[in-house]
């Protein structure tokens, strides 16, 4: 009998589930793949609205390009999936959401990597990402390769 997991995608592997057009499509689905029945598969309103920002670019779709209407579709066919659900921000994130942007230098990447990191730390999730940075920003994560 296996235990039941609750995982947190970031952006670039919803974004790899979603559309073959992402380089590591076969990864992401490999990993979603293994998944076990009572595993649980997380966004956020940061996760939902990046993929959704993602699917109507151009310049990140080419010529598969979405509407707003069918990327909500995507969505939707996404979220109706039995072990995938939303969860709101945790209480408590700030504090540890400043603490691990709270550095020296200047780097727009560090806001979301940071931010999802505090996310998956205060709700108790494990971040699933291709990032190795951003995996060692918390405690518990998964690193597909």
């Amino acid at each position: 009998m296996s235990t039941s997991s609750f995982l947190f995608p970031d952006l670039n592997v919803w974004f790899a589930l979603t559309h073959t057009i992402h380089p590591q499509h076969s990864a992401a689905k490999m990993w979603a793949a293994g998944l076990d029945q009572g595993d649980v598969v997380y966004f956020c309103r940061f996760t939902q609205l990046g993929l959704l920002r993602l699917l109507t670019n151009h310049s990140a779709m080419g010529p598969d390009l979405l509407t707003h209407s069918q990327a909500w579709r995507v969505f939707d066919q996404i979220i109706a999936h039995p072990g995938n659900r939303m969860i709101e921000e945790p209480k408590g994130i700030e504090p540890l959401f400043r603490q691990v942007t709270d550095r020296k230098e200047s780097s727009t990447k560090q806001w979301p990597d940071g931010y999802l990191a505090a996310f998956a730390q205060s709700a108790g999730l494990i971040l699933v990402t291709f990032d190795k940075a951003l995996a060692a920003k918390t405690k518990c994560a998964i690193l597909l390769q």
